[in-house]
Parts: C-alpha cells; sequence; structure tokens
C-alpha cells in the first residue's frame, strides 16, 4: 500500500482515510491540510492565492521512505513518521514534526495528550458533513507566545492563556501566533473554537469545520515571522496622511447642527482636529443605511463645510437590518440575510430609532457576494455619492446575543464553520467597493478583524470596554497583540466607553493617562459613551446609578466628551497633549510607511525590537512607537511617577528631563499629568527631542 506520494510540488499522505497534504507556502513556509475522505475541503480563509497575493514558494525537496516522509522548502523541514501506540484507540498514526533543515532542532511536533487518544489530528464527524476538530502539539518549557487578535486579559505571554475563537466586542479573533521558538502559526480556519497554549499541551479547536488547515513559518527573530505573515496575507495599503491626526468622537453627535457646531469650535479655538466621527442612530431605520433627514438635512452642505474646515468625516453604520426596514422583504427573498437553522430569524436583539424601542435584528450575509454587492449600492447611493467616504464598521462580529454560531446559517455554510470571517469578508466589500469607486483611499474603522484584514486598510479599535483602569491596563498588551497578528492600524477609544464621569475625579485622572497613551499611539481617538451631565458620580467602587432608564439614555446621548468638557486644568493638558501629537504626526506617518512595506507593526512590544532579550518577552505595560521612542503608559491612579525597565544595548534620553541612561538597568522618572515616560534611542534623540519637548 502507498502510504506517501509526491503530489503537485508537495508531499501526501494517504492513511486510514484521511489525506494529508503538505506544501510549500512562501519561503521558509508549509501549509497543511487534511480531511477523512477525499480531500481538504476548501472554506474562507487567509490564504487563498490570487493576482492580489500570489504564493511565491521555492520548489520543495520531497524525501519518501517506507513508513516516513520529509518536505522541506528553505530552512523549514516537515517530517512525517508512521507513529505505532499500545494501548491507543488507532494504533498506527502519521505524526508531523516541523525542524529546523539546517541543524535539525525540533520547532513544533504533534502531540497527544494521552496514549490512548484522541489522535493529534482528530475530527469527530457531525451530522451535517462536518467534522469538530481537534489538532494537537508538544508544550515546551519556556515558550513564549503572542498574536492572537486583540485580547482583553491583560497577558502579553499568551502561554497559559485558553481563549474563545469566536468575534465579540472587544474580543478580535486573528488566529495568527508568534513564538519564541522561532515559528509563525496561523490556523487558517475560520470556525468557532479554542485556542490553548498550556504547559502540557497546545490545542487548537475547531467547532465545525470542513478540514484542517494550518499554515507554519520560520524565522530567526519576530520580525521575520510577522513580515513573512504580511507577505503570505497581505500588506497593509498606505495610510492617508490625515489619519494620524485627532479624531473627535462620542455616543452621540444627534444632530447635523450639534456635530457642526462642535467642529467650528475647535476651529475657533484653533485646535488639530482631522476628523470627527457621526455615530450610530443618525439612521432611518438598521438595515435603510441612510441618514435621517429630520436631523441631517443637507448632508451634502455638511460635507462641504468640513472640507473648508480640513475635517474628514466618518459615519457608523452597522451590518444589521431590521423587519420593519426597506429592504428586508427584497434581501430576504434574494438570501441575502443571515437566517437561523431553527427558530425565529433573528440574532440580536437591539433598539432601533423607528420605531424607537427594542427589536430583533438579522445581518446582511457577508459570505454572499451578491449581497456585499447590495449593501454597497445602497451605502454608496446614500453615503459616497453624498461626499462620505470613511465608514465606521461597527457591531461587524457580527454581535449576536446570545452568541450561538451554530443556529446561523450562511451563504456558504453553518455559523458554527464559517462566522469569525465574517469581518473579513464585509470589510472586503467596502474595500471593493470604495476602489471601484476611485475613493481607494477611504478608512475602515472596525470593531472586529479576522486573519488578512490588513490588505483591506483596516483600523481596528479594542471596542466598548470600560473606564477604568483595569480595563485600560489591558488596552496596551490588546494593542500590541493586535500589531504581532498584521493589524497596524489600531487604536481605543480614549477614556474607555462605558460609563466615564466627567464629574469624578478618579475618571479625570484616568482620561488624562488615557489620552497619554492615545498621543503616542497609532491612532489618537477620543470616544465614548460619557454619564450625562447632572448625574452624580459614584461612591469609590461603586456602579454609576443614572436615575433613569439606562436604555433610554444609551441611545439618547451622553455628556459631552470634547477637550474643554473636563474643566480648565485638564483642558490645559489636553490642549498640550494634542499639540504634542500635531508635532509628532511626521514621525508616526513614517512608521505607517514602515509597516505598509514590510509589516512590522507601528506600535510593537518592545521585544520585537530588541529580540535578544528573553527577560521583554511578558512586558506589556511599556512598548516601541516606531523604531525610536519608548512610551511606558502611567497605569495607576493618582501616581505621580513610574519605574521602567530600559532594553540594554543602546542609550536612553528621558525626553522631559532630558537625562541620559544606559540601557540594561530600571529608572524610575517623574510623570506628571500630561507627561508620561517617554524614552529615545539616544543615536536618534536629535530632531525627535525638539518634536517632543521643545524648549
Amino acid at each position: 500500500m502507498t502510504i506517501f506520494l509526491e503530489q503537485n510540488g508537495g508531499l501526501e499522505c494517504r492513511f486510514q482515510g484521511e489525506v494529508l497534504t503538505i506544501r510549500p507556502w512562501g519561503a521558509d513556509a508549509l501549509r497543511v491540510q487534511a480531511r477523512p475522505g477525499a480531500g481538504p475541503q476548501a472554506h474562507a480563509g487567509a490564504l487563498a492565492v490570487d493576482a492580489l497575493l500570489p504564493c511565491a514558494a521555492p520548489p520543495a525537496q520531497v524525501d519518501i521512505a517506507d513508513r516516513r516522509a520529509s518536505i522541506t522548502v528553505g530552512n523549514l523541514r516537515a517530517e512525517v513518521t508512521l507513529k505505532e501506540r499500545y494501548g491507543a484507540d488507532v494504533r498506527h498514526e502519521p505524526l508531523i514534526r516541523f525542524v529546523r533543515a539546517d541543524t535539525g532542532a525540533e520547532v513544533l511536533a504533534e502531540a497527544r495528550s494521552h496514549f490512548a487518544g484522541p489522535r493529534t489530528r482528530n475530527f469527530k464527524a457531525l451530522a451535517s458533513g462536518s467534522w469538530r476538530l481537534e489538532q494537537q502539539f508538544r508544550a515546551y518549557e519556556g515558550e513564549a507566545i503572542w498574536g492572537l487578535g486583540q485580547p482583553q486579559h491583560g497577558q502579553m505571554n499568551l502561554k497559559g492563556v485558553s481563549t474563545t475563537l469566536l468575534q465579540q466586542n472587544a474580543h478580535a479573533v486573528i488566529p495568527f501566533v508568534i513564538s519564541s521558538r522561532g515559528y509563525g502559526f496561523l490556523w487558517n480556519n475560520p470556525a468557532v473554537g479554542r485556542a490553548e497554549f498550556a504547559t502540557n499541551i497546545t490545542r487548537w479547536t475547531a467547532e465545525a469545520t470542513g478540514g484542517l488547515d494550518y499554515w507554519i513559518t520560520l524565522g530567526d527573530t519576530p520580525r521575520d515571522i510577522l513580515r513573512a505573515y504580511a507577505q503570505a496575507t497581505g500588506h497593509s495599503p498606505e495610510a492617508p496622511e490625515w489619519v494620524t491626526g485627532f479624531w473627535q468622537c462620542k455616543l452621540r453627535y444627534r444632530t447635523q447642527a450639534e456635530l457642526l457646531e462642535v467642529a467650528r469650535e475647535y476651529r475657533r479655538r484653533s485646535l488639530p482636529l482631522s476628523c470627527i466621527v457621526i455615530d450610530f442612530f443618525h439612521w432611518t431605520r438598521q438595515g435603510e443605511w441612510k441618514f435621517d433627514p429630520r436631523d441631517w438635512p443637507d448632508v451634502e452642505a455638511m460635507v462641504t463645510e468640513l472640507r473648508e474646515m480640513e475635517i474628514e468625516l466618518m459615519v457608523s453604520i452597522w451590518p444589521t437590518v431590521s423587519a420593519s426596514s426597506e429592504h428586508y422583504r427584497k434581501m430576504t427573498e434574494a438570501g441575502h440575510l443571515l437566517t437561523t437553522e431553527r427558530g425565529v430569524p433573528v440574532v440580536i436583539p437591539f433598539p432601533d430609532k423607528d420605531p424607537f424601542g427594542a427589536g430583533f435584528f438579522t445581518y446582511y450575509d457577508a459570505f454572499n457576494p451578491d449581497a456585499r454587492v447590495f449593501h454597497w449600492d445602497v451605502v454608496k447611493r446614500n453615503y459616497l455619492d453624498r461626499g462620505i467616504r470613511h465608514f465606521w464598521l461597527d457591531a461587524c462580529e457580527p454581535e449576536m446575543r446570545p452568541a450561538h454560531p451554530e443556529n446561523v446559517r450562511t451563504a456558504q455554510g453553518n455559523g458554527a464553520e464559517l462566522l469569525c470571517a465574517y469581518p473579513l469578508l464585509h470589510a472586503q466589500g467596502y474595500r471593493e467597493g470604495l476602489t471601484a469607486a476611485g475613493a481607494g483611499d477611504g478608512v475602515l474603522l472596525c470593531r472586529s478583524a479576522w486573519a488578512g484584514a490588513q490588505k483591506h486598510g483596516v483600523i481596528l479599535w479594542s471596542g466598548d470596554v470600560w473606564s477604568d483602569w483595569d480595563w485600560f491596563r489591558a488596552q496596551i498588551p490588546a494593542g500590541l497583540h493586535a500589531g504581532l497578528s498584521g493589524l497596524g492600524w489600531w487604536t481605543t477609544d480614549i477614556g474607555g466607553f462605558y460609563d466615564g464621569h466627567g464629574g469624578s475625579d478618579d475618571f479625570r485622572d484616568l482620561l488624562v493617562r488615557w489620552f497619554e497613551f492615545g498621543v503616542f499611539s497609532p491612532i489618537c481617538r477620543l470616544h465614548g459613551f460619557r454619564v450625562p451631565e447632572g448625574v452624580p458620580a459614584p461612591e469609590p467602587g461603586q456602579p454609576v446609578s443614572y436615575g433613569q432608564d439606562t436604555f433610554n439614555i444609551f441611545t439618547n446621548t451622553g455628556g459631552p466628551n470634547e477637550v474643554w468638557s473636563y474643566g480648565a486644568q485638564v483642558e490645559a493638558v489636553l490642549v498640550d497633549l494634542l499639540a504634542l501629537r500635531e508635532r509628532l504626526r511626521p514621525y508616526v506617518s513614517a512608521a505607517f510607511a514602515h509597516h505598509a512595506a514590510t509589516g512590522d507593526p507601528v506600535m510593537a512590544p518592545l521585544f520585537y525590537h530588541f529580540p535578544d532579550q528573553p527577560e521583554l518577552h511578558g512586558c506589556g505595560d511599556a512598548y516601541m512607537l516606531g523604531t525610536d521612542l519608548l512610551i511606558a503608559p502611567v497605569l495607576d491612579p493618582g501616581v505621580t511617577s513610574r519605574s521602567v525597565t530600559l532594553p540594554h544595548g543602546v542609550s536612553w534620553l528621558h525626553a522631559w528631563s532630558g537625562a541620559t541612561h544606559d540601557g540594561g538597568q530600571t529608572v524610575s522618572v517623574d510623570a506628571p499629568w500630561g507627561k508620561p515616560p517617554v524614552f529615545l534611542r539616544q543615536s536618534a534623540a536629535g530632531d525627535l527631542l525638539s518634536i517632543i519637548n521643545p524648549k
């Protein structure tokens, strides 16, 4: 019986009904696919070969023996051995082991959690014709792991973390990780599942899938690995110059007059403002995707006035569809909506504007190309043709309450198999529509993303996080993991989204520190639902009591959220920070351009730039912005100084005192409001010092 075959430049293994293929997929990279039956089943993934993303791989060397075979591409070799186990559920099993071709050192290898089973690649048949899949690998002592999208657990090293592979508000899934052992791993599967990096086993699961599909690459440093990932899944485009400026946003500006007055006030005060954002409920009904003319009577005039003030306008569009919307019947009959496998065809209860109150909605089906075209045509007619080219793609997970993806039916299959890729295809529809309309420089701000989203020019933001110090601390590793997952365009709601109280001393302290972080982030954007004025500040440690139905307050408007909204002392600090961001913009723009060319994150962990220092692997409270600025945000209330451990090998200049420090030591520096700990590589400090701290 022939077990191993050389097929189409790769290695194929057929054994006990499973078809396993390993193919070259880039320099020092392999793609692994497996499926019980005839062969791997195609699905929505990040590695499709097309004119945009050619699979540039050198020829592979395939060696075949009786009970083992190997495939080598560049410096990566996969060895497949027919393993025999006593006392196991299946006595014989092809086992994959990845090694460095130059040294033979093991990089990653399949393993069982118990000798009796389950298999290393375990397929459990489902009635739908797909499988529940577990893929298990060895766990390695001392390994550090990073990436996996945008978590909110606050851990910088994912070793020991177990997490869902399910898109949720603030929890964006991009199933790519970088290991300190010198490999990158993409779980190229949009199914709902889990990733577990335990001390005894590493396990990836898919609740329902048509087959196994993953990609692995080698690199001497995290930089090498992330650049290979960008080559395989796509590079970000060049960012428009305005995105590095200051963005003003709140929940919510209710009318055209209210929004324009805020923009005019920024100009009257001579304050920098690059973008202002219209949030939800500007529409008539969910799924009609158009302005309510009662509140926005002359959109073209609004766009013109903002453009004359050199302010870009962005508008929030949800992919939700109400049964009372004008397009619902047509979209239903055309098969353009997500439906359910059983029960009523809705996936989220949420308020609507007309009629006001709780409603039940579904989403347009981004897995259906015709539905994407229909949705975009409505958006183009009602927004782009009226001068709006930047879109905030909110609730694009898609958000479901409760989350039962296995009860969702898409045009390509069951939700449990595919739903993680919804935000990728949603953004793709907008990017293709913008490009076709000659507006390819339009910007997309998204609450979720999947592998490869960076090629669509997506800014990932960290979702509706709470206005407290624990959530603030979690934002630094969240942004760093996102960057290591390919999403270098990243931002957070300055001040947090929920329950920020302008009358609270603690919140004002938090807002200033979050604003400092925002100034030294890729995108600097002030947003949030602020507690309406007149509501008393809560007692320490207690939630806000609104004194009325929060449902109505939340869908109406919150308190003010402009830089002058929090008293003279805070305003003075924020105004100075805005001026600093303006001076810093050319440096940030250069970092964006470098990201587009290479894949290097705009905001990166310290170890990314200092890969020979393993003591930095778990550092999630400081980071590099670009190549030459080390930022260590103040992350605790009432603090006016902070200790910072400086990477060794270079000298560092403290931006505010001008003091020079040798790397490799921990220093304590003053950090009053407006002056967070910022250090410059001394070799690049000349121009940067005058930008950050002009004399």
